[in-house]
């Protein structure tokens, strides 16, 4: 496994979602459609979004 940062490229607003996905071994559109899917739900997903943003360090 990577560790957990932002990629420069292959990213569409931040880079958090491909640096998960490349964390976790998975498809990047894969974790954005489960993060867009899960903003259809109650809850902090867009707080949990930008924290992430923040602590994630680029590559």
């Amino acid at each position: 496994m990577t560790t957990l940062t932002r990629p420069q490229s292959n990213k569409v607003i931040a880079g958090v979602c491909a640096g998960l996905a490349e964390r976790f071994g998975m498809s990047a559109g894969v974790v954005r459609l489960l993060f867009v899917l899960s903003c259809l739900l109650p809850g902090p997903q867009f707080v949990i979004y930008i924290a992430l943003w923040v602590i994630m360090p680029k590559r």
